[in-house]
């Protein structure tokens, strides 16, 4: 028990690779090669004329950088070789026994992306800052909620009602945020609702020891219904009064701001985007440095030796859950104080199943779920600026392609990965 929690503490939970099995996965080497052979049947049957142009600055910005373009077609040819061979050498090292690393995949994800762009928006110009902050902004309720996630699995409660605490947020920043003229109001409201839904949660999973995906489920299903009721019962007849909050403007942090290309995607944002960077910041340094975290992850992964050395097992996830909720409950503000100044029936749109998607990519780790969450909202993104752009890509695609993005991520490269060990189970003293 004693060599227990520090192989916890400096592994921060998460499994090793070397000795989870002596067999190396072969989903990465096959998913490089299917993408890499879908992108070239794309360009060599929809043969595309003409050059992309690639913006890198808006006409706000201090520095102004010049357009890159370049001819759609042969770019994403060139792209296509260039996937080849990562994809030929993740098969190599599959081989040869050895995993393909994350910065390989990383350089195929950037390659495939720009050659797919410049063959898609043949003829066009493709924004960068705003695809690219447009991308952090929808990813934004994604990250609060995968966060959320990440403490409830660490602590060992499945979070399935993150869509729930979403949707709750949403509403309760809507009303709360309208009757207070305030979006400040409406983001502690939208906390409160978190908070209150990951409460009900807690008391069936850890007290009464309910199945917790049955028990998310259901709250899913519950708040849907009860929002919903509230949207057509009690907004609807009253608009201006309860549904109508203010929203977040922009705020530009001075100098940061400036930097060209990096200062307008992610110094030209909203508190909520602001609240977001802290909120990932002191989560991962609370998780892995502080005894806290120390005490929150040994009661996920060995509930019964925590209890021994003294750790209340159930105080310390019914405050940890409770955490989560809030911390949803910020994502889900986001929804009605700053991309639409009202609430709308389920407009969440199964983003809390997203995030949970986002949780299990990110191999339980607030760092790697937050780009998960990124990876999603890029996704979203870019099938809003595709169809606008007039891609050649059937609009039907386009809907599909930030759920698309999530089946291949979870599937195809998360590789092999241990949750918590005491993810999903009840505790029973004694």
């Amino acid at each position: 028990m004693s060599t227990a929690t520090p192989t916890v503490a400096e592994t921060g939970g998460l499994a090793s690779d070397s000795g989870a099995s002596s067999s190396v996965p072969r989903k990465t080497p096959i998913l490089l090669g299917v993408i890499t052979v879908l992108l070239g049947a794309a360009v060599l049957l929809g043969s595309q004329d003409g050059d992309t142009t690639f913006r890198l600055a808006t006409r706000a910005d201090f520095v102004q950088l010049p357009n890159l373009v370049v001819p759609a077609e042969a770019t994403a040819l060139v792209a296509v070789v260039l996937m080849a061979l990562v994809a030929a050498e993740s098969t190599r090292r599959y081989v040869a026994g050895r995993r393909t690393p994350l910065w390989l995949i990383s350089v195929y994800s950037v390659v495939a992306m720009f050659g797919f762009l410049s063959w898609a928006a043949a003829g066009g110009t493709v924004p960068v800052v705003g695809l690219l902050g447009g991308s952090l902004a929808l990813a934004v309720p994604l990250v609060f909620g995968a966060l959320g996630g990440v403490l409830g699995e660490r602590v060992g409660v499945v979070n399935i009602a993150i869509d729930g605490q979403l949707l709750a947020g949403a509403f309760a920043a809507a009303l709360v945020g309208s009757l207070a003229g305030s979006t400040w109001a409406g983001l502690l409201g939208a906390m409160a609702a978190g908070l209150l839904v990951a409460l009900v949660l807690a008391v069936f999973a850890i007290s009464y020891y309910v199945d917790q995906v049955i028990v998310g489920v259901v709250l899913n299903v519950l708040i849907i219904g009860i929002t919903s009721f509230m949207f057509s019962q009690v907004l609807s007849e009253n608009t201006e009064k309860l549904n109508s909050p203010p929203r977040f403007s922009t705020w530009d942090i001075p100098l940061l701001s400036d930097i060209p290309l990096i200062g307008p995607i992610l110094f030209r944002q909203t508190p909520i985007v602001y609240l977001l960077y802290i909120a990932v910041a002191v989560v991962t340094y609370a998780l892995y440095r502080t005894r806290w975290g120390l005490r929150l992850r040994a009661v996920g992964e060995h509930p019964k030796a925590a209890d021994t050395v003294g750790i209340k097992v159930k105080a310390t996830r019914y405050r940890t859950m409770l955490l989560a909720g809030a911390i949803a409950g910020l994502g889900g503000a986001f929804y009605t104080l700053v991309s639409v100044s009202q609430f709308n029936r389920e407009m969440t749109g199964g983003a809390g199943y997203i995030a949970l998607a986002a949780v299990i990519f990110g191999k339980w780790d607030p760092i790697r779920a937050t780009l998960a969450a990124l990876l999603f909202g890029f996704a979203s993104n870019l099938q809003g600026v595709l169809s606008v752009l007039g891609s050649p890509v059937p609009s039907e695609f386009m809907l599909m392609l930030p759920y698309v993005v999530t089946i291949f991520a979870v599937a195809g490269l998360v590789g092999r990965s241990r949750p918590p060990a005491a993810s999903g189970q009840p505790y029973k003293k004694g």
